[in-house]
């Protein structure tokens, strides 16, 4: 199941609202994680679209220090389907392009430390993993279009 990756806007916070009680069901103030979503250059985001419906998304932000706070979630429904795997793939190269590091909180669930441990995050605390970078070139996928040329 191939989905089609978008990049969160600040217009489409929604989603990101949606999608926070499946990225941190066990936080206590979850509104951190969305409200005024989009607003700031410190937002990153991406979403997966199956057959025109959202099934999941993955958003960094600055909460309380310089470090990005990493969210992800995929709707139950889409689990297992590879799509968590093909947003994290994209969202660390546009993450890498704009950031140091980011942090994750995995809730102590191993399934989660293992997903994040295949992508290079390391734990630095109980339930805590962070994943530092090397910048590098954004390598997008393509639906044709060039830049460089011009419409005919």
């Amino acid at each position: 199941m191939n989905p089609t990756l978008y990049f969160l806007r600040s217009s489409e916070s929604k989603i990101v609202k949606d999608m926070t009680s499946y990225a941190h069901k066990e936080a206590p103030n979850l509104d951190i994680y969305y409200d005024f979503y989009g607003l700031t250059a410190k937002d990153l985001g991406l979403y997966a679209l199956i057959d025109s419906v959202i099934a999941g998304a993955i958003w960094t932000r600055k909460l309380d220090g310089d470090v990005p706070i990493l969210s992800m979630a995929v709707l139950p429904e889409f689990r297992d389907k590879g799509i968590g795997t093909a947003m994290m793939q994209q969202f660390l190269v546009e993450a890498a392009a704009v950031s140091q590091e980011m942090q994750v909180d995995t809730y102590e669930n191993e399934k989660t430390i293992n997903f994040y441990e295949k992508f290079g995050f390391e734990k630095i605390a109980k339930s805590t993993m962070i994943k530092k970078f090397e910048r590098q070139e954004i390598v997008r996928p393509t639906d044709g279009y060039d830049p460089r040329r011009w419409m005919d």
